[in-house]
């Protein structure tokens, strides 16, 4: 029997290499600008056609290469950065595995110009999958250009699984952005088929953060600032109010590097303790500068996560400084234990009369005497929620056929804070206001969407609304199905939409506000839940608009959503899946006297 064991072929390889580096276009953008970084560049431009699957161009004024190194970097493992293993517990530097343009190369057409500033030549190499077509001198600028074309065009399987031009679009932003965000210093510029969607000059952090999402981030930054022993941390925090649904915007560099680490964002989620409202995660971009031989590195193809030495300290650094930084800005509860609260008058009381405490005793009260009603019935019974002894499908029946049979012209209706109680036959229902109205919402615009015959009502002044470049994109691969939901918009420049109508449903003046609350929200669904883009959008739009908990409602408001609930073929549920109400029957009420 022959041997069966035999060394792949380079080609082969290096294909499989790029399957754990290159898994799509951004991929590819995010080597290709860590090179451009480490190469000492302070201009860094990137040209995307068609999401990257056409054409990838980056072009830099780093140090370039000789032509000898510009055709030795797509060799596999080749790299300036390291000479041995020691070296991997020093780096400070982006790319170090020598795999990325390998890789790139075993996939795709790639063409590089490159020239040194004390050449008088540059070089210029192309290749196809991995195989040297040409190579020559050429005259350019210092510096160097790369081109990738046809991304995938040899790996058919792979160039399949991409996803939408949008959606691959936005990780390329995505990508963009993070190293964006790790280096202010430099320039930075994304040309996207033709269209310039970002233009970055070198600032500080705090502009760049306003830069890439806009002037009113610049009121939402906190900064923080912390030196020790074991690291230094600077940057931002978001305020509390200004958290967001999704963790979009948390952003970790160590070293400048961006990384994705769980147990650091619960460090920052543990300092905003009991500021932040329920589902919500604060924003942040933080800063970590650590000596190299302190972590690892080389634990991922892609090297975002990395592994400290000594984690329970970073995490208590990294809890401490934000919390410390909440504070300084008086955004977390604070105690001042140098003041004399004692003498402290509530402002209504200053002008009342002091007066002298008094004491009441019961002249009746007997400790020998055992009360009857507690000891016979049982005082937990007072306090037992009568959904919780009877079956759920019986208990929904006895709603729902007493909800029916209920006589509209002898309907009590009033409101109670957030809930609205209705006498009915059998007792009192009791309705969650905002649960109610998500839900009748919901419904309503999934048939919406489903039939195709969106309620617009046009805007008299049509308004325009920008968003961030990755949002932009995010609201242009849901765009049809907004338009269903009864939004009349249409593109109007650079990641701007004119609103010419909204939903019936939506009040004049809020498009703009509404709709960044969809696109929060549809982040929020999408992480959390494996359903279809018309639920998903519809249970977004019914969260935006639906009536606060705080609503005060007129009687013909609460009997809308009375007869509204009545349209469900079974008792319904909120968006959350809780009970939209209960029922309080006469017997239950009559029990609590009994005791």
């Amino acid at each position: 029997m022959s041997d069966i064991i035999h060394l792949l072929p380079d080609t082969v390889a290096n294909q499989i290499a790029a399957g754990e580096v290159i898994q799509r276009p951004a991929s590819a953008v995010k080597e290709l600008l860590e090179n451009a970084v480490d190469s000492g560049s302070k201009r860094i431009e990137l040209f995307v056609k068609d999401s990257g699957k056409t054409l990838l161009q980056i072009i830099d004024d780093g140090c370039g290469m000789s032509p000898a190194d510009a055709r030795m970097a797509f060799e596999r493992h080749a790299t300036s950065k390291i000479r041995s293993a020691e070296d991997l517990f020093s780096i400070r530097t982006m790319g170090f595995r020598g795999e990325a343009l390998a890789s790139i190369a075993a996939i795709s057409h790639v063409e590089i110009k490159t020239r040194r500033l004390e050449d008088e030549v540059g070089t210029n190499i192309e290749i196809e999958g991995n195989e040297i077509k040409k190579q020559q001198p050429i005259g350019t600028s210092a510096g160097t250009s790369i081109s990738i074309k046809n991304l995938f065009y040899n790996v058919p399987a792979r160039r399949n699984f991409l996803k939408s031009n949008t959606i691959e679009a936005r990780h390329i932003i995505d990508e963009f952005e993070r190293v964006a965000y790790g280096n202010p210093e430099i320039f930075f510029s994304l040309n996207q088929n033709g269209l310039e969607i970002f233009r970055l000059p070198a600032s500080n952090l705090r502009q760049r953060i306003v830069n890439i999402n806009g002037s009113q981030y610049n009121e939402r930054l906190v900064p923080v600032n912390e030196t020790t022993s074991i690291l230094s941390i600077h940057g931002f925090v978001g305020k509390p109010e200004f958290s967001k649904k999704t963790r979009g915007e948390q952003f970790f560099f160590v070293n400048n590097r961006f990384i994705k680490d769980g147990y650091l964002n619960h460090a920052v989620a543990n300092a905003f303790q009991e500021l932040l409202p329920k589902d919500s995660f604060p924003s942040y971009w933080l800063y970590i500068d650590i000596d190299p031989s302190r972590i690892d590195v080389n634990i991922h193809p892609t090297k975002t996560e990395i592994k400290f030495e000594d984690e329970r300290s970073v995490y208590a650094i990294v809890r401490s400084a934000v919390k410390r930084s909440l504070g300084q800005y008086s955004l977390s509860p604070t105690l001042d234990f140098e003041r004399e609260k004692t003498f402290d008058i509530p402002h209504s009381m200053r002008h009342q009369a002091v007066q002298s405490p008094g004491v009441t005793v019961n002249t009746q009260y007997n400790p020998f005497q055992q009360e009857k009603s507690i000891a016979s019935s049982g005082w937990q019974k007072l306090y037992e929620s009568p959904s919780k002894t009877q079956n759920i499908p019986e208990l929904e029946n006895q709603i729902l056929s007493s909800f029916l049979n209920t006589d509209e012209k002898k309907e009590i209706v009033f409101q109670m804070g957030p809930y609205i109680i209705s006498k009915i036959n059998e007792g009192l229902l009791i309705i969650d206001i905002t649960a109610a109205h998500e839900r009748i919402l919901f419904q309503k615009f999934k048939k919406q969407l489903e039939s195709g015959q969106p309620i617009t009502q046009q805007s008299l002044f049509p308004q325009t609304i920008t968003f961030s470049p990755s949002d932009f994109q995010l609201m242009k691969e849901i765009e049809t199905e907004v338009r269903k939901l009864g939004f009349d918009l249409q593109e109007f420049g650079q990641n701007s939409f004119a609103i010419q109508g909204i939903p019936s449903d939506v009040e004049t003046g809020k498009e703009k506000e509404v709709l960044e609350s969809i696109i929060e929200q549809f982040k929020y669904n999408s992480s959390e839940l494996s359903t279809g883009i018309n639920e998903n959008l519809s249970r977004s739009l019914a969260r935006s608009i639906a009536l606060r908990k705080n609503s005060n409602l007129s009687q013909q408001e609460m009997k809308m959503i009375l007869h509204e609930l009545q349209s469900f073929d079974k008792n319904p549920r909120g968006l959350d899946g809780k009970p939209c109400m209960i029922l309080l029957k006469n017997s239950d009420i009559a029990s609590r006297f009994q005791l």
